[in-house]
Parts: C-alpha cells; sequence; structure tokens
C-alpha cells in the first residue's frame, strides 16, 4: 500500500493548508513538463485528492488502506476479506460462540490449498503437451496441430498466473487478519479453539506445500 503522507511528505495530523503547501511544492518538481515521472506525478495528484477528502483519509488512517492507492494484490485480499466479512454477517450463531476471525483464516487457507493443487494440476497438464509437441515435431507447411497444441500451453499459462496471483491475494488477506483476538464466551473457548487448531495446523502445512 502507497502511503499518501509519505508521498507528499507529511505529518500524519497535518492540516488542509499543509498538505496543500506540500502539494504545491512537489507538483512543481513532479510535473512532466518539468521533467517529472509521468507515474510518479499521478500518485502525487492521488495521494493529494486522498488527504483532501475527510471520509476517506479517516478510512486510510483507520484501515491502511485506500481504492486509489491500493496496488493489484492488496485490493484483491480486500475483495476476499470483503467477501468473508458478508459470510460473517449473515452467519446465524450467536456471536461469542464461535471465532468469525478464525473461520476466515481457515477459508482463506483452504483456498490457498486449493489454489495450490490446481496450479500443479495445470503446470503438470501443459508438461504432457510439451512432450507431445517434442514428438509430434514440426509438419512441413501448414502445422495445426502443432499450433492449436502451443495455444493450449500458452491459456494454460494464462490460466497459472491467475492462480498464483489469486494465491498471493489469499495470503495478503491472511496477513490482514494477523493480530484480531475474538474474545469466546467461557463455555465455548477450550472447545472452539481446539476444534480450530485441530483443523488449521493441517491446513498452514498443506498451503505451505
Amino acid at each position: 500500500m502507497t502511503d499518501p503522507y509519505d508521498i507528499l511528505g507529511v505529518a500524519r495530523d497535518a492540516n488542509e493548508e499543509q498538505v496543500k503547501a506540500a502539494y504545491r511544492k512537489r507538483a512543481k518538481a513532479a510535473h512532466p513538463d518539468s521533467g517529472g515521472d509521468t507515474d510518479a506525478f499521478a500518485r502525487l495528484q492521488k495521494a493529494y485528492e486522498l488527504l483532501l477528502d475527510p471520509v476517506r483519509r479517516k478510512v486510510f488512517d483507520d484501515t491502511g488502506y485506500d481504492v486509489e492507492l491500493t496496488d493489484a494484490v492488496d485490493l484483491q485480499a480486500l475483495v476476499a476479506i470483503e467477501k468473508l466479512i458478508t459470510e460473517m454477517v449473515l452467519d446465524e450463531r450467536e456471536p461469542g460462540t464461535f471465532d468469525p476471525v478464525a473461520k476466515m483464516r481457515t477459508s482463506l487457507l483452504e483456498d490457498i490449498r486449493k489454489a495450490n493443487f490446481s496450479k500443479s494440476e495445470l503446470e503438470r497438464h501443459s508438461n504432457r503437451i510439451g512432450l507431445h509437441l517434442e514428438r509430434l515435431g514440426k509438419r512441413p507447411g501448414k502445422d495445426v496441430v502443432g499450433h492449436m497444441l502451443r495455444a493450449r500451453i500458452k491459456a494454460i499459462a494464462t490460466a497459472i498466473s491467475e492462480t498464483e496471483a489469486k494465491i498471493g491475494a489469499s495470503e495478503r488477506a491472511c496477513d490482514m487478519l494477523e493480530g484480531y483476538l475474538y474474545e469466546l464466551n467461557e463455555l465455548q473457548d477450550e472447545a472452539d479453539v481446539a476444534a480450530e487448531i485441530e483443523w488449521d495446523e493441517p491446513q498452514i502445512r498443506s498451503a505451505a506445500q
């Protein structure tokens, strides 16, 4: 996540005038017409707009994230957590009788496990096609079969990249959930924690493989 305070070089409690002054100072050097980098200037503008918007600034201060400045992996991770939040809100069990954060982590670890398995299967399939290509050789003239096989390998490579992105987003989402401690009812505490540990340990080992 890009920090707008760092981009503008202002303190966390900077007021509107300080933000504007910092922007004017940096914009002169960062502007493309002055030889500045276009992407860097765009980030400067986004940081300036964020800190002048009290609602967006409050959200960033509370969460550390903003849609405009969040990188692709963080954004995918936030979308994954948002989906899990919806499941948490719709869960009819009484608060305190289960740990929703542990449930989120378990769900993410299961997603990682499935994605890793899918990735390995895609790689295995791609390798098999490659071996077919090696044995097929190249047909003189128009190589219809070879073209189609190479197209399959290319499509699988795209699917592998998408799967890797999903794994990265799920791992980042797990990182975002670190540090949360949910208070369970005393009667539920020991049994639920034991159940979560029993479930999470093999999931963690599997996701790491």
